[in-house]
């Protein structure tokens, strides 16, 4: 893909406009469908595509699999200490009433840091797959 100029300014000019779209997505998730599972995907495909046209090489030197590695254990542990909030307060696990200074703020910081693990944890993990599969075919 070395030689096709437009696919290459074309998806250089496409990417942030899918970041955003997936950020949207994970802000929009609190009110009505998406959140972090859609997100996470959104933004692994946008590394995906990267990878299409510039190359595995150029995908792994901008998203690093050490990275990745470190990502998804951190989203599953943002879910999981969101939840553990609620328990230290003496609540039950995943309450997020107890979060925020009233409980109408403590639901919407709980559902936005739980949907923020989900994301960490969706879009590292598909990426790890596609850089697993990916890698086979020779190219690393």
């Amino acid at each position: 893909m070395k030689h096709d100029v437009i696919l290459r300014i074309g998806v250089k000019l496409l990417l942030p406009f899918v970041m955003l779209f997936a950020l949207y997505v994970q802000a929009h998730g609190e009110y009505g469908p998406g959140g972090g599972f859609q997100a996470g995907v959104i933004a692994a495909g946008m590394v995906i595509l990267y990878a299409l046209i510039f190359g595995l090489k150029a995908a792994r030197r901008a998203v690093p699999q050490p990275l990745l590695e470190y990502m998804m254990p951190l989203g599953v542990m943002i879910y999981a200490g969101t939840g553990l909030v609620g328990l230290a307060m003496g609540d039950n696990y995943l309450n997020y009433a107890q979060i925020a200074h009233d409980s109408v703020h403590g639901h919407e910081w709980g559902i936005l840091l739980v949907e923020l693990g989900v994301l960490v944890t969706v879009s590292s993990t598909m990426l790890v797959i596609f850089y697993a599969f990916a890698g086979r075919g020779g190219e690393t």
